[in-house]
């Protein structure tokens, strides 16, 4: 953390002419189960990650907010009476015009400079990652309390961003454990830590494959689900009985099917946990993937070739897709000497099938959100 600290504010030096007042840094996420669920109502089980974005932020005295995002080389500034009229510009800076917007308070002139080594675009979120980050810039220690800090970030990403998703991402983001997972229950944000057994590693593969789920079918599926809901006539799918399908066809059966079975899977997954079941929770996380591709039909020929061929390495127990789907990432469960020759089977395999190099992360439970270092003043 320290060459971090070390490396953002010499960045900060070189663009601003100033030493930060202050660095913030919020993690990214891996879901390990429970995937679409989020949005309706349901169980997932996520993990905070040490690949995190970073905010290096000083007041400007000049009445804008300027942010430049170092790893594009790109950025934005808006006077601070502007602000709450702007709009939407398709583009990375609507995370943070959103943040400020959903703040709906004072917003402090401030330059900002961001950085993440969270992948852009690879389920890993490093969107909510950049709206906690800059939140808490734009904060700069005012009083905020954790719920707040999440959901108005969540705010951000579907009021502003148009992307209608659940609040999973922020949340962790916000209130990750080091050593834990996180088991939320989106019904009703409650939330608990659940202890992942010694002696196995989880990591992530990024298919290099990047989505756009803000304009892709991640809407079209919270719109089926909603219609399964209305056709039903109950207030969530995690609430139906397996015999309440049949009155579901085509694609509202089919997204209703694997909201309710990933529920019980995520239940299942915990409980393996519980009992050191490492067999059980690849179980879980394999056929997570399956009904992923089939049944909610959010999966990609990468990322079913990955999970595949992750399977059939000895020592590792299950893989599934993880974040929205249509490429990004999958998550792989292994005892811990299966991992060279898990990341050599599928890197040869990946190059000779789709002419590309995954890369790979291993996922380390880290904290959630927070202040790491004040250079100035």
């Amino acid at each position: 953390m320290v060459e971090q600290t070390q490396r953002l504010t010499g960045l900060f030096a070189a663009r601003f002419g100033a030493l930060p007042a202050a660095i913030w840094r919020a993690p990214g996420r891996v879901n390990l189960i429970g995937e679409h669920t989020a949005y309706t109502g349901g169980l997932v089980l996520p993990v905070a990650l040490d690949l995190a974005c970073f905010a290096a932020a000083a007041p400007n005295g000049e009445g804008v907010l300027r942010v430049r995002a170092h790893d594009l080389g790109q950025e934005a500034e808006w006077p601070l009476e502007a602000i709450a009229g702007m709009r939407p510009e398709r583009r990375w800076s609507d995370y943070v015009l959103g943040v400020a917007q959903a703040l709906g308070r004072e917003i402090p002139a401030l330059d900002i400079l961001v950085s993440s080594t969270v992948p852009i675009g690879g389920g890993l979120s490093s969107s909510a990652a950049l709206e906690v980050a800059v939140a808490l810039a734009l904060l700069d220690g005012r009083a905020c309390e954790p719920p707040e800090l999440a959901r108005l970030c969540h705010r951000a990403e579907t009021d502003f961003v148009g992307l209608p998703c659940g609040f999973m991402d922020q949340f962790v983001s916000v209130f990750g454990r080091e050593g834990s997972a996180l088991r939320i229950d989106c019904a009703d944000e409650s939330m608990r830590d659940v202890a992942l057994p010694d002696g196995l590693l989880f990591v992530a593969v990024d298919s290099g494959v990047k989505h756009e789920l803000a304009s892709s079918a991640y809407s079209e599926r919270v719109a089926e689900c909603r219609e399964a809901v209305r056709i039903l006539g109950v207030d969530r799918l995690r609430d139906i009985p397996v015999e309440a399908w049949r009155g579901l066809f085509g694609a509202p059966l089919k997204r209703a099917r694997h909201v309710v079975s990933e529920n019980g899977r995520v239940e299942n997954f915990i409980d393996a946990c519980a009992a050191g079941d490492a067999v059980a929770m690849g179980r879980e996380m394999t056929a997570s993937h399956e009904s992923l591709a089939r049944d909610y039909q959010v999966s990609c020929a990468e990322l079913d070739f990955l999970a595949a061929s992750a399977v059939r390495v000895p020592g590792v127990h299950g893989a599934r897709m993880t974040g929205g789907g249509f490429g990004g990432c999958t998550v792989n469960l292994m005892r811990p000497e299966a991992e060279e020759e898990f990341r050599e089977r599928l890197s040869r395999g990946y190059r000779e099938n789709f002419a590309r190099e995954p890369k790979f992360h291993r996922c380390s439970p880290a904290a959630g959100a927070g202040r790491i270092a004040c250079v100035a003043g």
